[in-house]
């Protein structure tokens, strides 16, 4: 029964044409190679010309890189930083 779901549910999305695509382009779309976040954020700032957001995001960095750390053994070295 759930294989017989899953067939109709492939059917009508196959069916239906993506954001104008056809299911060949859709399928095409599907196999080429995924890029990584970092190559995703410079594109978005080299197309979209939003320079000003990469101060921003090196910060926002800076903090993930050390939240990460305040739990593993560099703890006590970056705390004696602030």
């Amino acid at each position: 029964m759930e294989k017989e779901r899953a067939a109709e549910r492939r059917a009508v999305l196959l069916s239906h044409e993506l954001n104008g695509m056809s299911e060949k382009e859709f399928e095409e779309a599907g196999k080429t190679e995924q890029t990584n976040l970092l190559k995703e954020m410079y594109h978005l700032l080299r197309q979209n010309k939003k320079w000003w957001m990469a101060p921003i995001l090196f910060i926002l960095f800076l903090f993930g890189l050390l939240i990460l750390l305040g739990g593993s053994a560099a703890a006590p070295f970056i705390y004696s930083l602030f």
